[in-house]
């Protein structure tokens, strides 16, 4: 099998020591077993993505010396390769619409009868108001989000009889994939967002498959996502690549990294003078032979 791997950042704001970890490790990874590594923009959210911070990505990557082997993909382009998989699940009556705000999923879950909220990789675990009551016969639904039911879903692909395995490293506890624990912990998500193609989920999984990633290298906060992908997976007929989940780079004070850390942009690093040397070294990661072999 060769080794296909990808980076897929959101164009939504700079680049951080976080971003520069996980792409430097997957490049590494897809040079060392002679393989290749794609650029994919998560831009998907329109509201949020702008084009000069696509720019900048690309300007920041080239410059830690990363290159990929393949244009960009970017999936506002594929809105109709979502929109036909969610027909696909719609058809099979896997699907249902979903009218609730953010404000009603909080106001459900936190309910006295409801126990303590249960937190999922989507934020507070949706309680199931709408799944009795919502249509699910006629065309796919445009406005609203869709729900994937996930007890309908789990039954379907065969997962309620056996575990939902895949090859996993990186993690010291991989997350938990037996049906009990996706049906209470992550429940019923969201494969479609109001005024959005398609939820992350959906279009990561179909994203992977369609660029033949044979290997996922991201962080280990998206490691409760993984159980919902590969079940995704396994319900549209994808193949399963191999999930390395890796540590996540943190500030002094413990935090890991976000878009809102300015001071530590790859942008800023390269304004004050430092070096792509520099970055590897801050995020623990060994001169890669191209920058050896640029030094005088």
């Amino acid at each position: 099998m060769s080794f296909r791997t990808r980076f897929a950042p959101s164009p939504t704001g700079p680049l951080h020591l976080g971003h520069a970890y996980s792409a430097l490790l997957a490049h590494d990874r897809a040079r060392a077993a002679g393989g290749a590594f794609l650029l994919r923009l998560d831009d998907i959210d329109q509201a949020r993505a702008r084009a000069h911070w696509a720019r900048q990505i690309e300007d920041d990557l080239g410059w830690l010396g990363i290159t990929w082997d393949a244009p960009v993909m970017r999936q506002s382009d594929r809105i109709p390769r979502y929109r036909a998989a969610l027909g696909d699940l719609w058809a099979r009556g896997l699907l249902y619409p979903c009218t609730c705000t953010r404000r009603d999923i909080e106001a459900a879950a936190a309910a006295p009868q409801e126990g303590a909220p249960l937190l999922g990789p989507d934020g507070r675990v949706y309680p199931g108001t709408c799944r009795a009551d919502a249509p699910r016969a006629g065309p796919l639904p445009e406005g609203p989000a869709l729900r994937l039911d996930m007890a309908r879903a789990l039954d379907l692909a065969g997962v309620a009889a056996r575990p939902l395995g895949f090859e996993e490293t990186g993690l010291a506890e991989p997350p938990s994939l037996d049906p009990e624990s996706l049906i209470a912990g992550i429940g019923d998500v969201a494969l479609a967002r109001r005024d959005m193609g398609a939820s992350y989920h959906l279009s990561v999984v179909l994203d992977d498959a369609d660029q033949a990633i044979t290997h996922v290298i991201r962080g280990a906060d998206l490691a409760p996502a993984t159980a919902i992908h590969v079940l995704l997976q396994r319900l549209l007929g994808l193949p399963t690549p191999v999930y390395h989940h890796h540590r996540l780079i943190r500030d002094e004070a413990g935090r890991r990294l976000a878009k809102r850390d300015d001071a530590r942009a790859i942008a800023t690093y390269r304004a004050d003078g430092r070096s792509p040397a520099d970055i590897r070294m801050m995020v623990g990661l060994q001169p890669s032979i191209a920058l050896a072999e640029r030094r005088p």
